[in-house]
């Protein structure tokens, strides 16, 4: 039986939603409650910080990519299930915001909490409030206030609310010690916190004392009962690696993958681990910038690529190529597998979802996928790996590059489609959603 969901939102970015977010789901796992968190859209970063606050897993809800029956199936379990937005509430693909945390709540049908940085305003929290109510299409159910300044700007921006008659179901105060850091591809990662514990109790303490949380778990909807979505894996063993620079492998693929027959088995190339037997090693994105050096010289880890089935995505991709140049101009020798040279010398962002499709290899066929990275490429030479078109559906240049058994991309692939380009909202009739 599955349990109840919500989902937290902001008008934008930088309201603090993570951060309300993860305090909220350590406090009410420290009122006795089954909670779990998921993450709306394509993010690998935050997932893990909700897996730290509850001890639970944590799932990726994708209305752009995947599916209704997908959505639902990922969803469903035993709990409360909350859920953290992308960016503002109705942001997402170009042209028309397709893929938003509001698309995702008016799917799955959850209520939304609009978390607010009420820091530089009074009254005019009350139409900002009304005009998302209004505007989005979703149950605006409730507000957290964020970085309130005092118990009177507090009541002014209560009694704003209270006009329009919006409850509001907290107030934070501005807090240093929930400041989060942060590198170029979002916050530092879960794992690399030394204090994170102590980060996530602090959290949690903050939202249980200004926040109602009864009130905020009451506002739970019951989630449709669904199964999690089996995925054809690329191979029946697959060697995945995992660790601080490839730490970007989409939870629902390795389980659809697992729940399909197949055997998914970890290794670290940073601790030097050659690539266990397997009929497929995947080398999934991360930051191997950040560990050029340590990489190059990991001879038994590098040597074990050689003569396999290998596939690279973005980090892992950049690893397959004959040399990485870091963010200090230094050079690298990666692993020679694809004529491939990239560099973070000099940044410049890649970013959006992407529709897919490849006529070979592990991954044969159609897919959603999204980019997000900053290298540049210096040189690719051999055959393109996948067909690419935009949020849009207009074409691109082909992404990757394939070699004998070697293959790969900077696009990170998130579930199989129908269509290319991929046309999320037939897709989504289609299947029923």
């Amino acid at each position: 039986m599955s349990g109840g969901g919500l989902l937290i939102a902001a008008p934008s970015s930088g309201a603090g939603k993570t951060t309300v977010t993860l305090g909220l789901l350590r406090a009410l796992r420290d009122a006795g409650h089954g909670v779990r968190g998921a993450k709306s859209g394509p993010d690998y970063i935050d997932p893990r910080f909700h897996e730290a606050a509850t001890g639970r897993p944590c799932p990726n809800l994708d209305a752009w990519a995947m599916d209704g029956a997908t959505l639902r199936g990922l969803a469903a379990g035993p709990g409360l299930l909350v859920v953290e937005g992308a960016m503002g509430l109705c942001d997402g693909a170009p042209p028309d915001g397709r893929g938003s945390a509001a698309d995702l709540a008016r799917g799955l049908d959850l209520p939304v909490v609009l978390v607010v940085d009420a820091a530089r305003m009074a009254q005019s929290v009350a139409p900002l409030v009304a005009g998302f109510r209004d505007h989005a299409g979703v149950d605006v159910a409730g507000v957290i206030l964020n970085r309130v300044g005092s118990d009177r700007h507090a009541a002014m921006l209560r009694a704003a609310l209270g006009g329009i008659g919006m409850p509001s179901l907290g107030a934070l105060p501005r807090d240093p010690a929930l400041a989060t850091p942060s590198r170029h591809l979002g916050l530092v990662q879960a794992g690399e916190r030394a204090d994170l514990d102590a980060f996530l109790a602090h959290a949690g303490a903050a939202v249980a004392a200004a926040c109602d949380v009864a009130a905020l778990a009451g506002l739970a909807r019951p989630l449709a009962d669904a199964r999690p979505p089996r995925l054809a894996p690329p191979a029946q063993r697959i060697a995945v690696a995992s660790d601080a620079a490839f730490a970007f492998a989409y939870p629902h693929l390795l389980d659809g993958w697992r729940r399909a027959g197949a055997e998914v088995v970890p290794f670290s190339p940073l601790a030097d681990e050659a690539a266990p037997g397997a009929d497929l090693v995947y080398l999934p994105g991360g930051y191997p910038e950040l560990h050029a050096g340590r990489l190059a010289a990991n001879a038994r880890f590098l040597a074990s690529l050689r003569d396999r089935a290998v596939f690279g995505e973005c980090g892992g991709y950049m690893v397959m190529g004959d040399a990485l140049t870091d963010a200090a101009g230094a050079t690298h020798r990666m692993a020679g597998l694809l004529r491939l040279e990239t560099s973070f010398a000099a940044r410049r962002p890649h970013l959006g979802y992407r529709s897919l499709r490849a006529a070979c290899g592990p991954f044969a066929g159609t897919w959603a996928g999204h980019e997000f990275h900053y290298a540049t490429t210096v040189r690719a030479e051999g055959d393109p790996l996948f067909e690419a078109a935009d949020a849009e559906g207009r074409a691109l240049p082909p992404m990757g590059l394939r070699a004998g058994a070697a293959a790969g991309s900077f696009a990170h692939l998130i579930a199989p489609v129908p269509a290319y380009p991929h046309n999320p909202a037939l897709d989504a009739r289609a299947a029923g959603a």
